[in-house]
């Protein structure tokens, strides 16, 4: 995490059509025509995905948690103030373009400032799996920091999610950067804390408690670490962002080490070794760090990370942020960088050495093969295009020039039957025909993902291209006014012979 009160918000507004050679994605399809009128044509052949990417996976990015759901990565940040966001894509490259997407806003006063360390868990609640994300906030006063938790509606890591507490209850503990971990059918929270409410004149250090459900601790809690060794108190006597990981049944804590705000921010390695967890002795720290700077990477400070699956479950790796400068600190500097992680003889996780930006790594094994496509319009020659561009529900579609940006690209999933899902890769949102509407005229939108049959479309050729003939109403997905201007919106309309309401994807 972070003890300073001197960050700068690390969000920044979106120009609303940047230059296509800003965008960090950009895969293309093939031309799909040339069919036979009123048959239903196929989506056409995937390309082959990227075998490689590089760090990092953003321009800023401190504190990140990453999983693989569902055919999805999902990726959380630190926003230091507005809404919670999540970024979410089938592959590492597509991740890389996606727009983080708010999950959760309705921060009340009090728990306003310094949102820091979000984490997603599913996990089983009393009312079945849910999502639950753990982060930290206050008032804007670093003695006010606590853990606080939210809890999904349903098992979409997107949300939408509801408010459920502060987690240390009647318990006056300070305490940030709030993570969970199963062992032997219990559930118990890790965090960062100090022996009394206030921080100041403390050394944060590493704590544990047992929960009685997945917002409220119950019982008293362990200190499991202390900053006691020297590459624990560079900068600043520092044990914070506890992290497990799960191998062969033992169980290990990542935490990181120093102050954040110079190069030698790190991590260090705790080991269960037995017996109850809520004893002190059960817990063994490695005397070395197990993840720490590499100056001729041109790595400095990696911490605070995650861990997640590939996607085929076979590998286990890292998620961390890091700076590129010795001179950079604790601020919006710090880039979210992900490798694969082995494991030691004696079962303990080798973290391996940072590896530096720009160098080419092997996508996370099992990792799908996706295309995102255009979808170009036969009478206007532009393209399919999320309206402002935001990744708002209910976020109007359109058409506009094509620029190549993550807005306009789309990709299909298979829903069977011949239909498909057309999703953003902006967004990670689904085209949908608004309020389920079968009228004439009905507006085209993006919307969280869902079974509707208002998100299914199947691709049927007309005149060597295509119509997108939606699958609750058979009408076909239409420019309003066979308009060939930028922002013109499409409609569903009932399908004919208009070259407006005849696409290709490329």
């Amino acid at each position: 995490m972070r003890i300073s009160t001197a960050w700068m918000p690390g969000s920044s507004s979106r120009v609303r059509r940047l230059s296509a050679t800003t965008t960090a994605l950009a895969v293309l399809g093939v031309l799909v025509g040339g069919a036979t009128v009123g048959t239903v044509a196929a989506a056409p052949e995937a390309q082959a995905a990227t075998a490689t990417f590089t760090n990092p996976l953003n321009s800023s990015g401190a504190d990140p948690y990453m999983t693989y759901y569902n055919g999805n990565y999902y990726e959380m940040t630190t926003p230091y103030s507005g809404p919670l966001t999540m970024r979410k894509a089938p592959t590492i490259e597509a991740l890389k373009a996606a727009a983080p997407v708010p999950v959760f806003s309705a921060h009340a006063a009090g728990r306003d400032r310094f949102v820091w360390a979000p984490e997603m868990h599913l996990l089983d609640g009393p009312n079945g799996k849910r999502w639950y994300i753990y982060y930290s906030a206050g008032t804007g006063d670093i003695e006010d920091q606590r853990v606080h938790v939210l809890e999904s509606a349903g098992t979409d890591p997107l949300g939408p999610y509801a408010y459920k507490g502060m987690i240390f209850g009647a318990n006056d503990w300070w305490g940030i950067d709030g993570s969970v971990v199963t062992i032997n059918g219990r559930l118990y929270l890790t965090w960062s804390g100090v022996p009394t409410p206030q921080w100041a004149g403390s050394d944060p250090s590493i704590y544990i408690a047992e929960l009685n459900d997945p917002w409220t601790v119950t019982g008293s809690r362990t200190r499991i670490s202390t900053p006691t060794y020297s590459w624990e108190k560079q900068g600043a006597p520092m044990n914070e962002g506890p992290v497990a990981v799960q191998h062969d049944g033992k169980t290990f804590l990542t935490y990181s080490a120093s102050a954040c705000q110079g190069p030698d921010y790190k991590l260090g390695l705790l080991t269960l070794s037995g017996g109850d967890p809520l004893n002190a002795s059960s817990w063994v720290k490695s005397a070395e760090p197990a993840f720490q700077r590499d100056d001729a990477a041109d790595v400095y400070g990696p911490g605070h990370n995650g861990f997640f699956r590939s996607p085929d479950g076979t590998e286990d790796w890292i998620v961390h942020h890091a700076n590129s400068s010795s001179s950079q600190g604790c601020g919006t500097t710090r880039t979210t960088r992900i490798q694969k992680i082995t494991w030691n003889a004696d079962g303990s996780p080798n973290l391996g050495v940072p590896v530096a930006t720009g160098s080419a790594l092997t996508v996370p094994s099992g990792e799908p093969t996706v295309t995102y496509y255009r979808l170009t319009n036969r009478n206007s020659g532009k393209v399919m295009d999320v309206q402002a561009p935001n990744t708002d529900d209910g976020a109007k579609i359109g058409q506009y020039a094509s620029n190549g940006m993550p807005w306009q690209k789309w990709r299909f999933v298979d829903v069977g039957d011949g239909y498909f899902q057309i999703e953003s890769l902006n967004s990670g949102k689904c085209l949908d025909v608004s309020g389920v509407s079968t009228a004439d005229g009905a507006g085209l939108i993006q919307y969280p993902c869902h079974s509707g049959r208002n998100q299914q479309f199947q691709w049927v050729a007309a005149d060597g291209y295509n119509q997108l003939e939606a699958r609750h109403s058979g009408k076909c997905v239409n420019v309003v006014g066979a308009s060939t201007a930028d922002a013109a919106p499409l409609e569903q309309r009932t399908c004919g012979t208009a070259t407006s309401s005849q696409w290709s994807r490329t």
